[in-house]
């Protein structure tokens, strides 16, 4: 079946054009990142040093995605309530009434999510996965998108509580930022130079609309069966290593999945090919894995399970048109 994914192409370099005005060389992670935005459930963890623009990165997409976004700074003291909200007394109409935390909104931004206790983390769990929240005993429901985006720090240990496993679990990609080059470090300093203020003022492009229109046609990409044995071979694979303690769990092949599929609309192309698959099974599998803790202390661990992975497993041949 044939789909014409043009619109999503198009689409995308629109977004990704305005949010470089404001990031500079780091193409493939905004692709990367507006992969995820294009699934459901695309939640994203920035996991990287400190200064290196994973906030700004967040609100550029928030303002070019034309979508409210919000921030919460995660700090040992912060209390579930103070992300969700709760019923307070209004004195006006003697009676308790809801005041909605900074959850409702289309974007939060979660940073340094790892210095919240795990009680206060756990908060979120409801939200990403059920797009609702329990206040009282009452749902409320989310609005339509909605995305976290967390960041955490590598480097600082003291006084963080990490992620558990089941939270991890439910974002659908890991992302580092990375150092610019001297040449890209050079180019933010000109453009700071003639902008004379900090603040990069970007449009926005799109809506929360079309982006859910975007996704409809996300859905009609075709991934054949050949493509969905890779991607079960890939995480069984991580389930079989002998380094690895816990596998992927079917969260990642879903990871797998979708992405893959977006990745190719983001192409133009109404089909899933190997290389889209490969291209994120770093990102989407890597911090879902528990390693041998003999392993816990040895920077690339991860990655040098994932590559075995990748070599172990044979990539299928999609027969082309003309075959």
């Amino acid at each position: 079946m044939s789909v014409d994914t043009t619109a999503v192409s198009a689409w995308a370099d629109r977004i990704l054009d305005e949010v470089e005005r404001a990031i500079i060389g780091k193409r493939e992670l905004l692709m990367a990142l507006l992969t995820a935005v294009l699934t459901p459930g695309g939640h994203v963890l920035f996991e990287d040093y400190p200064g290196l623009a994973k906030t700004l990165i967040a609100r550029s997409f928030a303002t070019v995605l034309g979508l409210d976004f919000k921030r919460i700074q995660f700090t040992p003291d912060l209390l579930p309530g103070d992300i969700t909200g709760g019923y307070v007394y209004d004195r006006s109409s003697n009676s308790f009434v809801v005041r909605r935390g900074p959850i409702f909104t289309n974007i939060i931004l979660a940073d340094e999510i790892n210095r919240a206790s795990p009680k206060t983390q756990s908060a979120l769990l409801e939200a990403m996965q059920e797009y609702q929240v329990t206040l009282e005993g009452e749902t409320q429901r989310l609005p339509h998108p909605f995305l976290v985006i967390a960041t955490q720090n590598p480097i600082e240990y003291e006084g963080t509580f990490p992620l558990p496993e089941a939270q991890l679990d439910r974002f659908i990609i890991k992302l580092s930022v990375g150092y610019p080059s001297a040449a890209e470090e050079q180019e933010i300093l000109r453009r700071r130079q003639q902008r004379g203020q900090d603040e990069v003022i970007l449009a926005p492009k799109t809506s929360g609309d079309e982006l859910l229109q975007m996704r409809e046609l996300v859905e009609q990409v075709y991934l054949s069966a050949d493509i969905e044995q890779y991607i079960i071979k890939l995480v069984l694979a991580t389930r079989q290593h002998n380094q690895v303690v816990v596998g992927a769990s079917p969260r990642g092949s879903l990871a797998l999945f979708k992405l893959s599929r977006a990745w190719a609309a983001m192409q133009g192309r109404g089909f899933v090919l190997p290389d889209d698959v490969k291209r994120f099974v770093r990102p989407a599998l890597g911090h879902r894995l528990i390693l041998d803790p003999e392993l816990w202390l040895r920077r690339g661990a991860t990655e040098d399970v994932i590559e075995t992975v990748l070599r172990s497993v044979p990539v299928p041949v999609i027969p082309t048109n003309d075959e």
